[in-house]
């Protein structure tokens, strides 16, 4: 091979993927073992700590807390400092709260070192920030980082399969909790020698000032909201805490747009996320985010809901963690399908398609939920738009972005679907709970609890559709006139 073969092998996509993409589909793995290494350990961690099994809610809360007010700061620090050394910092910070976690020996222990390791969150869009500043150094940013997206899910979900596979059987075999607890941590300490070694670090943005006030009332206003959700989920509606949360905290939303638009450097650009490539973007990471991160604890009860009710599947623990599991691999393959597809296929329709298809998956349980194989069928379908969209969201978000702004765009897309995920969780509770009591159990919550589920999570598809098609149709593609011309 000639020296300017070579050169080009290295400056081509294909290039990249094998170098800095392959880091990262490491980091991903690892990321997904995290999601789904714990989840099993649940009972045993609720037996080693003396709490009740209520009280892993409070582990959730936090750290969907802590991760909605850290990644917007730490995506900024990132565009000003460089990616790579605020991902290195992330990862030794959850490498440090793992470790803490396999030695808690009570509950507030327990929940700080669980809050602290949600700094992983932040991960995946300082990946895409590197991968599409050093793409645009080939002028190929925008599809190179759809496509980088696509495989960097396909790890995440893959490391969940293997997270939730491993820590059962580590356990059965160990039948030492802190032994197990280890295993994680062990991962991401290695992580961090990979991230340290192997990713080149991005050119930040020189002149660049953190807005702090502006961060402040950010996080005031996300701790707001997302205490009131909580609230109301603990709670019910009747509680008044939550609307007057709920009622402060967009009362300072709304005082931080107004600040922000007066900064000359603002914490977010409200400029920016006004733009119709952009702001439908961020609706719709609020709007998957509802299906994809607050429809789980649902499916896994109507799952184990006694079918003698006249609905639900009767499944046993075991057979629920099948069922999850084919949902993880439809989201596989719909992250594989939008690697594949994004080169050639407009970016646009596939955000409308994926989005399309999540709404059908959760509409189509409306009539059909009583056999297993419609479950499948309806998760398989809507896991497929829903793999999609986690890989093409953050690399749309950073596609709309401005030059030094990559970052932050990219990691609003994972804090508008936690508040989205945060949000249904929240009515969710309270409309499940609603309905129980008045079935044949008392337990379980009634059909048209369910019903309003799969109702909401398909209209919160069917609207991301719709909004999507206020995007420009040129938008999220390399616009230099050899690459149209492919």
């Amino acid at each position: 091979m000639t020296p300017s073969a070579v050169d080009r092998l290295r400056g081509s996509a294909l290039g990249i993927t094998a170098g800095l993409i392959g880091w990262f589909v490491l980091v991903e793995v690892t990321s997904g073992i995290l999601q789904g290494y714990y989840v099993p350990l649940f009972s045993d961690i609720v037996d080693q700590l003396g709490i009740h099994d209520s009280d892993v809610n409070w582990f959730e809360a936090a750290q969907l807390l802590l991760s909605a007010l850290v990644v917007p700061v730490l995506a900024k620090l990132g565009d000003m400092y460089g990616h790579k050394r605020i991902l290195l910092i992330a990862a030794i910070l959850t490498a440090g709260a793992s470790w803490w976690l396999a030695f808690a020996g009570d509950f507030w222990s327990f929940l700080i070192a669980w809050a602290l390791q949600g700094f992983y969150v932040v991960w995946l869009p300082l990946e895409i920030a590197l991968i599409f500043e050093r793409g645009r150094r080939q002028n190929r940013g925008v599809s190179m980082t759809r496509r980088a997206a696509g495989l960097l899910v396909v790890g995440l979900q893959a490391g969940a399969i293997i997270g939730a596979l491993a820590a059962g059987r580590i356990f059965t075999a160990t039948q030492d909790l802190t032994l197990t607890l280890m295993v994680p941590a062990i991962a991401v300490t290695l992580v961090c020698l990979v991230i340290w070694l192997g990713v080149p670090e991005s050119e930040p943005v020189r002149g660049r000032r953190l807005d702090t006030w502006g961060f402040v009332i950010l996080a005031f206003g996300l701790l707001l909201v997302t205490s009131s959700l909580t609230f109301l989920r603990l709670n019910g509606a009747g509680f008044a805490l939550v609307w007057l949360l709920l009622a402060l905290g967009i009362v300072a939303f709304v005082v931080f747009v107004f600040f922000e638009l007066r900064q000359p450097d603002p914490a977010i650009d409200m400029r920016v996320l006004r733009r119709p490539e952009m702001w439908p973007v961020q609706a719709t990471a609020f709007l998957v985010g509802i299906s994809l991160l607050g429809a789980q604890g649902p499916l896994s009860t109507y799952a184990g809901t006694d079918s003698s009710l006249g609905y639900g599947l009767g499944l046993d623990a075991e057979q629920r963690s099948y069922v999850i599991g084919i949902y993880l691999v439809s989201l596989i393959v719909g992250a594989i399908l939008f690697a594949v597809t994004s080169r050639r296929a407009n970016p646009r329709a596939i955000l409308i398609v994926a989005s399309a298809l999540v709404g059908v998956g959760y509409a189509l349980f409306l009539p059909f939920h009583v056999e297993l194989w419609q479950v499948l069928l309806n998760l398989s379908i809507a896991g497929l738009g829903s793999g999609a969209l986690v890989g093409a969201l953050p690399a749309a978000a950073a596609a709309a972005a401005p030059h030094g702004q990559t970052g932050i765009a990219s990691a609003l897309t994972n804090t508008t679907k936690t508040i989205g995920g945060t949000f249904a969780s929240a009515v969710f509770g309270v409309v499940l709970a609603a309905g129980a009591g008045i079935v044949a159990s008392e337990t379980a919550a009634s059909l048209g609890g369910y019903m309003a589920v799969w109702s909401i999570c398909a209209a919160g598809g069917f609207l991301a559709a719709v909004l999507l098609f206020f995007v420009p149709k040129v938008a999220f593609a390399d616009t230099l006139p050899e690459e149209a011309a492919e």
